[in-house]
């Protein structure tokens, strides 16, 4: 039997939850995608899937065998596309992880361009600001605001996210326009970020030459993802520290007021992280090159 064979049609089977299809996307008989996972049930001597007519169940021993295997031939396909292929030829599925903030608004409008440039990858892109078990969930790289906390991983800086203080009109109706930063402390309503890898929250710094202030005043809701961070300042229940680029919209049309203008909010660095077995692959290297140009044109690049 050939194991490696066997472990891609078993992977296939198990991604299109059917035989027929997993044959037809693999281009061979279903006889023969079959007889390969016959095989191999046989081999490991337990049975990995439970056939009915409709559709392909994978059993307990058969979700370990795919996540195991799936990283198997994911670094096989790797280490043959490091010596067989150029760089401007990388093939393969690639596992991408980052805030749904960053997703819809700069990454995904432009995604056509990188499919265009690299046609034979294709993109498992995780949505959402929670905490990633990235060797587990077989994660190549995120896009993360905020230096990792675990030191195991690798970061690389490729950006910083400029920030404001704003609120919505009904908010500035309600409690009035803040003079100083110190007046968010008395008189006002906040909205607060924390991270989900740590529930640290996500400090108000405002900076006016040599004055800076860290503000710690009451919160009305506090959340860890950055579109419902969004969503609560344009609801009125707080000043939020938006990034300018989700706020660019709102700010256009008045649905948010800036505050506060005078002073600077502190950048939010932004940060490429792999699991140390993943970032010399073609694929994440080039991936992470469009990403750093494209952050470059959306004005979220690091000053040079």
């Amino acid at each position: 039997m050939d194991q490696l064979s066997a472990m891609r049609v078993f992977l296939r089977v198990v991604e299109m939850g059917n035989f027929t299809r997993a044959a037809d996307a693999m281009g061979m008989p279903k006889a023969t995608v079959s007889n390969l996972i016959h095989n191999l049930e046989a081999h490991l001597q337990t049975k990995l899937l439970n056939r009915t007519t409709r559709r392909v169940m994978v059993t307990t021993d058969g979700a370990l065998y795919y996540e195991r295997a799936n990283q198997i031939i994911t670094e096989i396909d790797e280490l043959d596309g490091s010596l067989s292929h150029s760089r401007t030829n990388p093939s393969g599925r690639l596992r991408v992880e980052m805030s749904g903030a960053f997703a819809d608004l700069v990454v995904i409008p432009a995604l056509k361009d990188f499919h265009e440039a690299y046609p034979d990858i294709s993109i498992d892109l995780g949505v959402g600001d929670r905490p990633v078990d990235y060797l587990a969930e077989n994660v190549d790289c995120a896009l993360r605001a905020g230096a990792p906390g675990n030191t195991s991983l690798i970061a690389r800086r490729v950006g910083e996210v400029d920030l404001l203080a704003c609120a919505a009109p009904d908010y500035i109706a309600a409690f009035g326009t803040p003079q100083h930063p110190s007046e968010l402390e008395t008189d006002h309503r906040l909205v607060n970020y924390f991270f989900a890898q740590n529930n640290r929250i996500m400090p108000f710094v405002l900076t006016r030459g040599e004055e800076k202030m860290e503000i710690n005043g009451r919160y009305t809701v506090s959340t860890n993802d950055a579109r419902s961070y969004s969503a609560a300042a344009l609801s009125g229940l707080g000043i939020a520290l938006l990034a300018r680029f989700m706020a660019r919209g709102a700010l256009e049309d008045g649905r948010l007021v800036p505050v506060l203008t005078d002073w600077q909010v502190e950048r939010l660095q932004l940060y490429i992280v792999y699991p140390p077995n993943r970032h010399l692959s073609n694929k994440v290297r080039v991936f992470v090159d469009w990403l750093v140009r494209l952050l470059a044109r959306s004005q979220l690049a690091p000053p040079d």
